[in-house]
């Protein structure tokens, strides 16, 4: 039987004009690391018939990267904001994710950031800091 670890696991970030160089992230919510919302790959209607009619749409796919609030990568993300908020627009990202215990690495390309939390919630101690990507398209493949 295999493992299904999340330790190994490793987050590589490439902000352009920011990080040009890969930023390994580190400093994870330690029950949620990142994770991805479901995606829609089909468009259904229903004509008054009552005959079904489907098609194919592409939609974007948006992860949640959680960190905690003394993650070294907080600054990363400080940084990349910080810089589009100095310029007024977007700056991208691509991303690679490797899960070495199920043997699967992803290539995530034409990130944006949409949503972050500028402040950890405080609480009895300090709570971990969300931060959400869209990603255009995410490719799977086996190591």
């Amino acid at each position: 039987m295999g493992s299904i670890t999340s330790a190994n696991s490793t987050y590589s970030l490439v902000i352009n004009s920011v990080y040009p160089n890969a930023q390994i992230l580190q400093g994870y919510a330690a029950d949620d690391a990142f994770s991805v919302d479901a995606v829609d790959k089909a468009q259904v209607v229903m004509g008054v018939d009552g005959r079904q009619s489907a098609g194919y749409i592409f939609n974007p796919v948006v992860q949640t990267i959680t960190l905690m609030p003394d993650s070294p990568s907080l600054e990363v993300f400080s940084n990349w904001i910080n810089a589009m908020d100095a310029i007024r627009e977007i700056l991208k990202c691509t991303a690679n994710i490797s899960l070495p215990a199920i043997g699967k690495k992803y290539t995530l390309s034409n990130g944006v950031l949409v949503n972050y939390k500028p402040i950890p919630d405080v609480k009895k101690v300090m709570q971990a800091v969300p931060f959400k990507i869209s990603w255009e398209r995410v490719v799977g493949e086996n190591i």
